[in-house]
């Protein structure tokens, strides 16, 4: 590890001219650290001594971003590779594995949703996401799709054309469902086609998604023919039916080019102060069959150096200030945005995106808004996968230079949305933080509620709202343990005093021993400064934890009673001082506040209000679907499961024997005994489960 008391390469020129000197001049990857061992930044090259010593030369126009990392550069590390498409890939490994500060990061947005096709099981399943998991590598995802509604209509229109396993668990055990009987699924459930045969289909799906429909159209319609020569008219219809919905899939995407047959890809950007909205469009065959979206992030401020000390937001190179450049005032000078490339940003996002696609989706064409930086070290890779040659281009001028204009034009009215969406978050939260008198923003709310039939299978919900949209990850279900609460005999308030009481127990000494914990590095103040940057957040970072995951305020779904029962728990365990509380009444949106009689007068069309309510709202059918998979759930079993030993098919034979569970009941011993597989020690069991 190299010595905090190390000077930067850029000033110490023997040591640099010494470090170049090692490099080879091969493909490869190259690591540049700081003084406390971080990795400030990882690029790739076709020569690393070649592309190193260029952050050196005092010609060199660098960037504000580059020319900031490279005042902070200790220690340059490299990886050599065979060939450059080794060091690409191997780049956005590492990449991804240490986020360094000064890459380009591709912001993990579930905004975006993915299909997802489950290869890695027997009979796959076809279904739309937002998580991208790291599961079997089999498991295929497209995406991330832009509008999650064509996606969704699409999805609708393929079950129609192609018979797919619909559910992820069969309804019935012993039958299919009627979507076997209208012809919509194969009996996957129940076997009745072969694992093969289901992935034909899947195969004929999957190239839908891989932007594949004309080639598809190409391959079914002589199996149509040829069905039909066969004399085979009922194959013949289904496949015809087929190619009629493949071509309305298809309807509409026609784009105005003058070479229709080559399949090309699309990319532009918008961006602002923090991100980057990059929008690709797939077009093959003249037709858009895909448009996809990716948010980069842009760094809003330079990283903790010297001590902690913040850097300073310009540098001074040939005697000229080098600042961050604004974004709201364009042009970007020579690709330039915010002190980050765009054509980096662009990169950085193709590499992502083929790297998670199967050769045969490589376009043959890929057109760009701004020159990339390692375009050759990409189009080499993309042609060694694609098996043919790769061509990138930025088109300057007729019509794929409209192209990428159109591009550009989604991408910043995507772009404007999420800055409305922002802005009204922001000023909902502040609405809400005036109308509950609040010393700062509630960024983090959580909101809670009850669900339940007359105290049967009663359950609760917690759903988390951070700076103003629904954090799902940290959405939690209560099954409602309390054993006076049951069919017939119901009580919120006692239900919302179990939930809140699980939720925070141990809060507390949690945060007090956060508390002592910082008290005592305060006190070993000189210990605490030895470490360097890195180990400090990551020493404090699981202290903030247990603060940070504390919300600035709680609401509850109901009016004075569910909040008094609330207030009651809160003040036992001595967090009423700490918590702020809330409750909403859904008749006339009133809230109320701990030891307040009266509501706060209030308007329900409030910005703050509309963020109670959707907070409400939420509790409220996440609830209620967990109550309704619960009592589905129950209303499936059979009371017999409930008795050891007697698995399905023996009830199956009670029940064949006897007619109903009435007549099972009044059976003895002897009786039970008669059924087949039935013996004397089971038939004991049964009937002293019904007479205990």
């Amino acid at each position: 590890m190299p010595s905090t008391k190390t000077l930067p390469l850029v000033k110490d020129s023997e040591r640099l001219e010494s470090r170049l000197k090692e490099i080879p001049a091969v493909p490869g990857v190259y690591l540049m650290r700081d003084e406390s061992d971080r990795i400030l930044y990882i690029g790739k090259s076709k020569k690393l001594r070649n592309r190193v010593r260029s952050y050196f030369r005092e010609s060199q126009n660098l960037s504000p971003r580059i020319a900031m990392m490279v005042q902070q550069v200790r220690e340059i590390e490299f990886i050599a590779t065979d060939t450059e498409a080794e060091a690409l890939a191997l780049e956005a490994n590492l990449v991804k594995q240490h986020q360094p500060y000064f890459n380009v990061l591709l912001k993990d947005d579930k905004k975006y949703p993915y299909l997802c096709i489950t290869w890695s099981e027997e009979y796959p399943r076809i279904f739309i996401t937002r998580k991208r998991r790291a599961g079997s590598a089999k498991d295929r995802y497209y995406g991330p799709y832009v509008d999650t509604g064509a996606l969704r209509s699409t999805l609708h229109l393929i079950k129609r054309i192609f018979p797919l396993r619909q559910r992820p668990q069969p309804l019935f055990k012993d039958r299919p469902c009627l979507n076997y009987d209208i012809g919509r699924c194969v009996g996957v459930c129940q076997g009745l086609t072969s694992p093969e045969e289901y992935r034909k289909i899947i195969q004929k799906v999957a190239m839908i998604f891989q932007g594949r429909t004309q080639e598809l159209l190409d391959i079914l319609e002589p199996q149509m023919e040829e069905a039909a020569e066969d004399l085979n008219f009922e194959t013949a219809a289904r496949i015809r039916d087929q190619i009629k919905g493949l071509q309305s899939l298809s309807a509409g995407q026609k784009v105005s080019l003058p070479d229709d047959t080559v399949s090309r890809d699309a990319i532009a950007l918008a961006a602002d102060t923090q991100h980057a909205c990059v929008q690709l469009f797939q077009i093959r065959a003249g037709q858009l069959v895909g448009r996809l979206g990716f948010m980069a992030e842009i760094p809003p401020q330079p990283p903790l150096a010297n001590g902690g000390q913040e850097l300073s937001q310009s540098l001074v190179k040939d005697g000229q200030k080098l600042s961050q450049l604004s974004l709201s005032s364009p042009p970007w000078q020579g690709g330039e945005r915010g002190g980050v490339e765009a054509g980096a940003i662009l990169q950085r996002v193709l590499e992502e995106h083929y790297q998670n696609v199967e050769s045969v989706e490589i376009p043959s064409e890929i057109s760009v808004q701004y020159e990339l930086p390692e375009a050759e070290i990409l189009a080499d890779w993309l042609s060694n996968r694609k098996g043919r040659k790769v061509t990138i281009l930025t088109p300057q001028r007729q019509t794929k230079a409209e192209l990428i204009e159109m591009v550009e034009r989604n991408a910043e009215y995507e772009l404007a949305r999420m800055q409305r969406l922002s802005d009204r978050n922001s000023q909902a939260m502040e609405d809400l933080a005036e109308i509950l008198d609040l010393p700062e923003v509630p960024r983090r709310i959580e909101g809670y509620d009850i669900s339940h039939i007359q105290g049967s299978d009663a359950v609760a919900s917690r759903v988390v709202f951070i700076d103003g949209l629904p954090a799902n990850q940290h959405y939690r279900h209560y099954k409602i343990k309390n054993p006076e609460i049951k069919s017939g005999h119901s009580d919120d308030f006692a239900s919302l005093a179990e939930v809140i009481g699980r939720r925070f127990r141990g809060v507390k000494e949690e945060a007090s021993s956060a508390t002592d914990f910082i008290t005592d590095l305060t006190d070993k103040e000189e210990e605490f400064s030895d470490l360097g940057n890195s180990e400090k957040l990551t020493t404090l970072s699981s202290v903030s934890h247990t603060i940070s995951d504390k919300p600035d305020l709680i609401m509850i779904d109901g009016g004075k009673g569910q909040l008094s029962a609330v207030v009651a728990v809160l003040r036992e365990m001595n967090l009423l001082e700490e918590l702020r509380v809330v409750s909403l009444a859904k008749q006339r949106e009133e809230i109320f506040l701990p030891g307040e009689s009266l509501p706060l007068p209030t308007n329900s069309e409030q910005p703050g209000v509309q963020l109670l309510r959707r907070v409400r709202d939420e509790a409220h059918r996440f609830a209620v679907s967990f109550h309704r998979d619960r009592r589905s759930e129950r209303m499936k079993r059979s009371r017999l499961d409930e008795i050891p030993g007697l698995g399905h098919h023996r009830q199956k034979q009670l029940l064949a024997h006897f007619r109903s569970i009435d007549y099972l009941r009044l059976a003895t011993p002897e009786q039970l005994a008669e059924v087949s597989g039935i013996g004397p020690r089971l038939a004991q069991q049964i009937y002293d489960y019904f007479h205990p």
